[in-house]
């Protein structure tokens, strides 16, 4: 953004699109620490465009008008523009800071604006699943599915925190038994390369259920992915193998980035599916699925899982990239 950043007492934009929400909030600074002001959900499908969104809240927030934007995007970032991986939106730079009446803005990654914001979050924001912490030092990553599957890490050295950006859900899928083997044929022949995304997401779960139905001799209907959440909550029995396959893949991946990022300060859980599945996360196969690497399972053994509950983290990583220290670490 050129430099700028916003002081205490000045009024900023912060955005989270993703391919099903779009959020948004003013944001100010008190005493250093962000403070998201109204934070309003859109479904992307009521919009046309990403700009309309952006006008309309602009419009209902009223005469205060933010100097500042940072949005968060949920796709590649290529010369200040992305076009959205799971929806028709597109969004640059040039195009917010006019929707706005902006001096500035800037987008950044979405799972960048999570890392921003993990070592932010207090015991209130988040759900341990696993070993509690032995320390806080130490790199982090941040992954999570959605209507896609985001994931970023944070580098910490010698007191400066650092986010690396990736597209850690087209990671290839690698199936741990028989089963999930069966379940990677099924999806190869249907995309050609599956990724962890195919699974690891709200789409790649209503896939799954009806993949493992099929597996098992039986026939089910197309259900979206919050019936198969509420039926496996109910007891549902298809339902509940559909949740625990799913949680036991996402903590594999969730290990597999934990070693490739080397996240020995902690492993951060976010996006919109978790928090919906969170006491089946707590009792299921997450854990166990995490710490089997093999000869590296005591690395992994000892990494603090957690998942992120507050659904605006997002918002705050965006506000605190618009601070010298967020805009040192993600320009």
């Amino acid at each position: 953004m050129g430099g700028d950043i916003l002081s205490d007492g000045q009024l900023g934009l912060v955005g989270d699109i993703g391919g099903t929400n779009a959020r948004f909030a003013l944001v100010e600074f008190v005493d250093g620490a962000p403070r998201l002001i109204e934070p309003t959900t859109y479904k992307v499908a009521e919009h046309g465009t990403s700009e309309d969104a952006i006008a309309d809240y602009l419009a209902k927030a009223g005469a205060r008008r933010p100097q500042l934007a940072v949005v968060a995007v949920a796709g590649p970032i290529k010369d200040g523009e992305v076009r959205f991986t799971n929806s028709p939106w597109t969004l640059s730079e040039d195009g917010l800071r006019r929707v706005g009446g902006l001096r500035a803005a800037r987008l950044i990654n979405d799972f960048t604006a999570q890392a921003l914001a993990a070592p932010r979050l207090g015991p209130q924001d988040l759900r341990q699943i696993g070993p509690l912490p032995t320390s806080i030092e130490g790199d982090l990553a941040i992954l999570g599915p959605g209507t896609g599957f985001g994931a970023a890490g944070m580098v910490r050295r010698h007191g400066v925190l650092t986010p690396l950006s990736t597209e850690g859900g087209h990671i290839g899928f690698a199936p741990a038994d028989d089963l999930e083997i069966e379940i990677l044929r099924v999806l190869m022949k249907r995309f050609g390369r599956c990724s962890i995304e195919r699974i690891l997401s709200g789409p790649g779960m209503e896939d799954l259920h009806v993949i493992l139905a099929a597996i098992d001799g039986r026939t089910v209907a197309e259900i979206p992915a919050r019936q198969i959440t509420e039926g496996a909550t109910a007891g549902d029995a298809g339902c509940r193998a559909t949740i625990d396959r799913f949680c036991g893949i996402l903590g594999s991946a969730a290990g597999d980035l934990a070693l490739a990022l080397g996240a020995r300060g902690g492993v951060f859980v976010a996006g919109g599916v978790a928090p919906r599945i969170i006491d089946l996360l707590e009792g299921g196969p997450f854990r166990q699925r995490f710490d089997s690497k093999g000869r590296l399972s005591d690395y992994v053994r000892a990494i603090p899982t957690h998942v992120v509950m507050n659904p605006h983290t997002a918002l705050i990583g965006a506000a605190v990239a618009m601070t010298p220290s967020g805009q040192a670490s993600v320009g």
